[in-house]
């Protein structure tokens, strides 16, 4: 259990910085364009930033697998919420972006949510049985549910920075129908490597992918860091939801350890909420203090 959470915790942090280097990599790249989806992955991989910042990715991901191997989903997710409070401090020390006394606010919120998981968690909590019905249900719906916000995002009347956070919504919600997959076959995989041949496989192979495409196009044309937090909003909302409901992890043992642990998911959603909302890029325009914000302009290739 203290393994998996040291893992989630590290999960986080790379995870963070993956998202700012994959931000100032998308921007710097052409547009992503779903009638050329190879063309626009080539394209976004040429930005050095990016493709760093995806590497950085892929270190996390392995990090989140090995957490999902050791500790419950709604835990683990609880601790990758976390990941928010890192960002918000990599995002203004060294990436130029600026938080006011409305984020700090946010990252105390978030911080105090996870202490109260930290202090009511059941360290006993490995996962004993999954319902396959609520499994069916969340993989399908989420995955169609987002695939359907991410079409709609599209659509010539919505502004370019809100297609940026419906997009950042809808990848948020595919990497945390992926999560689940992933939870389900690192649980399964004990029976065997053949066990990992399964329609979650795919589940996850998919959402991953669309995931991939909607998450750069939304770093691509909505403010940053919005889009980020956006995204792991709604990535840790699935999983946890998915961990209580798919896997059965309890939520306490008594009513004050359920009111405690229920309080603490929700600061940890408030205080996400509360750390994006007025940030924005910097004026290119503005005094060079850098307070607004990262400039792609400003920045060049490594």
């Amino acid at each position: 259990m203290i393994a998996g959470l040291a893992l989630a915790l590290a999960s986080a942090a790379a995870t963070s910085i993956a998202f700012l280097l994959k931000h100032r990599g998308a921007v710097l790249a052409p547009d992503v364009q779903v009638r050329h989806p190879l063309q626009s992955a080539a394209n976004l991989f040429r930005s050095r930033w990016f493709a760093i910042g995806w590497v950085v990715a892929l270190v996390a991901w392995g990090l989140h697998v090995g957490a999902l191997a050791l500790a419950p989903l709604s835990t683990v997710q609880a601790v990758l919420s976390g990941g928010l409070v890192l960002l918000a401090v990599f995002a203004e020390r060294f990436f130029g972006f600026h938080l006011g006394r409305r984020q700090w606010a946010g990252v105390i919120v978030t911080a105090a949510g996870l202490a109260i998981i930290g202090v009511t968690s059941d360290t006993d909590g490995e996962t004993q049985s999954y319902a396959l019905a609520a499994l069916i249900v969340i993989e399908c719906g989420v995955l169609l549910g987002a695939v359907a916000v991410a079409l709609a995002s599209t659509h010539h009347r919505v502004p370019a920075a809100a297609q940026g956070l419906l997009l950042g919504g809808a990848a948020g919600a595919l990497f945390g129908v992926s999560d689940i997959a992933i939870k389900f076959l690192a649980d399964d995989v004990a029976s065997g490597v053949l066990e990992l041949i399964s329609p979650w496989t795919a589940a996850a192979v998919i959402a991953s992918v669309v995931a991939f495409y909607a998450s750069a196009r939304g770093l691509q044309i909505g403010p940053g860091l919005e889009v980020i937090a956006i995204t792991s909003v709604a990535a840790n909302l699935i999983a946890i939801v998915g961990g209580i409901l798919v896997f059965r992890e309890s939520v306490g043992t008594g009513a004050l350890e359920v009111t405690g642990r229920m309080l603490a998911f929700c600061l940890v959603i408030v205080g996400a909420a509360l750390i994006p909302a007025p940030v924005r890029a910097a004026d290119p325009d503005a005094d060079g203090d850098g307070a607004n914000g990262f400039r792609p302009d400003a920045v060049g290739e490594p």
